[in-house]
């Protein structure tokens, strides 16, 4: 059992122990915090009377019920009251925005589109002690070695002179300021954009926007090139194409029949781009670019990338999405879970059953639709479950599975 059962337990059972349990851990911490040339004043600062934070620990291990669907994720982001709010932004901030364009090739809206999904433009930072939060989840164990040293990096932060522990805060995990980067990100990409001889990424736009462009440019962003954009799929599609890891050249798909959902015509890049489908072969297409690719290196999630995208073209002015949802119920986790046991059990490697969307799920379930000549997208959508539960069934009766025991599956329902 992890350390942070252990500790919850023991909490309940005898508070007393488990603090005692904590401090030795975090006296050995301070200790070798203390030889790798963090000062005594630091350490005093930011860890003296620290108490794990229960609500951390909660967060770190709250499990969502439902997948998202990529139409429920935009509508929460991507609102004519947010496009508003960010083109306001940018008339507000213009010579900010323009300097920051011009230094680092990165498109203010770009920039804004970011700030507007990590913070609302900054109306939410966080409020939450950083060095407390991090403390809390380096003991707890679960990514022990990751949390410990985004704490040591923290109090580097804090030993630089950059910003006071009590004025430290930011998210459970340990995100910080306008544009939410963690301890290890802000050491290796903030600037002092005001020139004021500190970095302070919560007060300061501008070491918040210079940070956030210079690791987008470090990351390898390509000037003159969207990040994505929404295409119309010419009829026959082969839907096994669009993949992310599937690229092409935009003239290649411009050749079989993909069209911009708009009025523009594809734009020509040096590089290949791929097509994704974020909610299955009946929502709308996606052509992504290599800022694509650079966008993920921020955030892993397609939907991120996508909503950065969609955001930073209508605060240019650009349409709304133009597709149709495609189907607009999602599968719970543990129905996933069911389908990932019953392709499994049909001979279809998904890996281990964890109700996770990864590539191993996705390619089982490609490679389902090819055997019975469904739509190849890789998408576990609840039409593709009610298939697969058929399928299982009748394997089941032929006496034809692989594996055992045979997963419960339950009614498909929507996002409460």
């Amino acid at each position: 059992m992890r350390r942070t059962f252990l500790f919850l337990a023991m909490l309940a059972a005898g508070p007393v122990q488990a603090q005692d349990d904590f401090d030795s851990w975090l006296g050995a911490f301070r200790q070798d915090a203390r030889a790798q040339g963090i000062s005594q004043a630091t350490l005093d600062a930011a860890l003296t009377g620290v108490v794990p934070d229960t609500r951390v620990i909660e967060l770190d291990r709250r499990q969502p019920e439902f997948l998202q669907t990529f139409s429920a994720y935009l509508g929460r982001r991507v609102t004519p009251a947010q496009v508003a709010r960010g083109q306001a932004q940018l008339e507000q901030h213009a010579a900010l925005l323009d300097a920051v364009e011009q230094k680092y090739g990165i498109p203010k809206t770009v920039l804004v589109a970011f700030w507007g999904l990590e913070t609302r433009y900054g109306a939410v930072l966080g409020s939450l002690n950083v060095p407390t939060s991090l403390a809390t989840l380096a003991y707890d164990g679960r990514r022990s070695g990751f949390f410990r040293s985004q704490l040591l990096d923290a109090l580097r932060i804090i030993d630089a002179g950059h910003v006071s522990a009590t004025d430290m805060n930011g998210s459970w995990a340990g995100a910080m300021g306008n544009m939410q980067f963690m301890p290890s990100t802000f050491r290796a990409y903030a600037v002092d954009g005001d020139g004021d001889g500190r970095i302070d990424v919560w007060q300061s736009l501008p070491d918040a926007l210079y940070s956030a462009a210079n690791y987008l440019q470090q990351a390898g962003w390509h000037a003159n090139e969207p990040v994505a954009i929404e295409v119309r799929l010419p009829e026959g599609f082969d839907w096994r194409q669009a993949r992310v890891a599937h690229r092409l050249p935009v003239a290649d798909w411009k050749a079989l029949g993909v069209q911009a959902a708009d009025a523009d015509a594809l734009p020509e890049v040096v590089g290949r781009a791929a097509i994704v489908l974020p909610q299955g072969w009946q929502g709308p297409a996606f052509m992504v670019f290599d800022n694509f690719d650079v966008v993920m290196k921020w955030n892993r999630s397609q939907n991120y990338a996508l909503a950065v995208a969609l955001l930073s073209h209508q605060l240019a002015g650009g349409h709304a999405l133009a597709a149709r949802e495609g189907e607009a119920e999602a599968l719970s986790v543990e129905q996933l879970k069911a389908m990932q046991q019953a392709l499994n059990e049909m001979g279809f490697d998904a890996g281990t059953p964890d109700g996770l969307l990864g590539p191993h799920t996705q390619t089982a379930i490609r490679v389902y639709q090819a055997l019975h000549q469904l739509p190849v997208d890789g998408y576990p959508a609840p039409s593709v479950l009610a298939h697969v539960e058929q399928s299982h069934a009748a394997a089941a009766a032929a006496g034809k599975l692989t594996l055992a025991p045979a997963p419960t599956f339950a009614e498909p329902s929507g996002l409460p």
